[in-house]
């Protein structure tokens, strides 16, 4: 069994001042301005249509982004309309072969203060070597044993889509996530808002802050409001 901690990346190489630079140009045809395009007129004109709501000019760039988490946080990700995506698949993915290290990846509740790692069952049990709650413990006893019994199902002749209905929330999955910039605007200032899901927070807090630090224009917290 494997324990992970959740993170993001962002697949897209990101140029500020040329991605600036593609709204003014769709921006400016609205208003048919282009006369007023300079070398560095794009980060104002971004900074004002925003501040008009006019959105749409920003949907002309889009960004793909790679989520690790577990299952239950990637089914509130999918709910998002506009936006596309590829998840690590529980059909196709048998975790009993030699390139997933013939066992599970589970992601660390939030709330758990179980250390990453590998380990192996009855040789070293991570949550019982530090200070955690019983319920903590009870956490790691049950992913124990959906490892166990899925593992035990595909040696018993079942398939990986079978089997896999043994498989856990915590389960680790992947997914590739793509949409504009407008969309990642509404995704962020719902998803790190302080009554989403904790793992959500978890994953979308940092990425804001880095959209932040690379496009401040459209993703400084002061500007998502």
């Amino acid at each position: 069994m494997k324990l992970i901690q959740p993170y993001c990346e962002i697949l897209t190489p990101i140029d500020r001042i040329d991605i600036l630079k593609r709204i003014e140009v769709a921006g400016r045809t609205a208003y048919k301005s282009e006369e007023k395009i300079t070398e560095d007129s794009a980060s104002n004109f971004v900074k004002g249509v925003i501040k008009r709501g006019h959105e749409s000019v920003i949907e002309h760039v889009s960004l793909s982004v790679k989520f690790v988490c577990d299952r239950g946080i990637s089914h509130e990700l999918v709910r998002h309309r506009l936006a596309s995506f590829t998840q690590e698949s529980t059909r196709f993915c048998n975790y009993s072969k030699d390139k997933f290290d013939n066992r599970l990846t589970f992601v660390i509740p939030e709330w758990c203060n179980v250390e990453p790692g590998k380990y192996v069952k009855d040789i070293e049990q991570p949550a019982y070597s530090m200070h955690v709650s019983d319920s903590q413990k009870l956490w790691v006893d049950v992913m124990w044993n959906c490892e166990t019994s899925y593992l035990e199902l595909l040696n018993q002749g079942w398939t990986p889509q079978q089997a896999r209905s043994v498989l856990p929330n915590s389960l680790k999955t992947e997914v590739i996530m793509s949409a504009n910039l407008r969309e990642w605007r509404h995704i962020l200032k719902v998803r790190c808002a302080q009554d989403a899901h904790p793992q959500m927070r978890e994953l979308m807090i940092p990425l804001q802050k880095e959209l932040a630090g690379l496009l401040p224009e459209i993703f400084h917290g002061s500007v998502l409001g």
